[in-house]
């Protein structure tokens, strides 16, 4: 019997070699192609951004605010570079000028109708055991909001996009998706 074919691994100067309009995520060494985002992704991820964005600079905080595509390197062997949709960064020696080293401490990722195991699962896992502190997964198709807060070790708490929903890593943020949803007439 032949032995099981491996899917040929990566180097970081591998991926840094990439093409820039190429658009990938690399797991355990593996890259996984990303499709492009659609208007509703894109507009939900300009409504979310802009909300958090106003409020880190209404308190003077200190968490930096990224969207897709920038870089986060999660582990170097095995290789794990991910595009989150949405992230907040609030310990700015992760930053390199090129990426973010280690977790976000907050990520959202909007669900692709193309492959939602990558947001539901595989993503989750990752999140987790690399310490992101927060994990939301938006489904505009579904009209859900999945919060995992690992911080507190709350996983999966599910909200309607009717909900006004609380960011947990910061005291005072709230989010109103049925403002949102009714900009996207969704």
């Amino acid at each position: 019997m032949p032995p099981a074919l491996q899917p040929e691994t990566i180097t970081l100067e591998q991926y840094e070699a990439l093409p820039e309009d190429k658009r990938v995520e690399v797991f355990d060494g593996v890259i996984y192609d990303m499709a492009s985002p659609s208007q509703i992704h894109q507009t939900l991820s300009m409504e979310l951004s802009n909300i958090i964005y106003n409020h880190i600079k209404s308190k003077k905080g200190s968490c930096q605010i990224f969207s897709a595509p920038f870089d986060v390197k999660l582990s170097d062997k095995p290789l794990i570079i991910v595009q989150p949709d949405i992230m907040v960064i609030c310990n700015k020696d992760k930053l390199d000028g090129k990426r973010c080293n280690g977790a976000p401490d907050f990520i959202i990722e909007i669900v692709s109708p193309s492959n939602p195991a990558d947001d539901y699962i595989r993503k989750l896992y990752y999140y987790k055991n690399a310490g992101v502190r927060e994990y939301w997964i938006v489904d505009p198709r579904r009209k859900i909001v999945t919060v995992n807060y690992f911080q507190c070790n709350i996983v999966s708490v599910q909200y309607p996009f009717d909900s006004i929903i609380k960011v947990n890593i910061f005291d005072d943020l709230l989010i109103n998706f049925s403002e949102i949803a009714d900009l996207l007439n969704i």
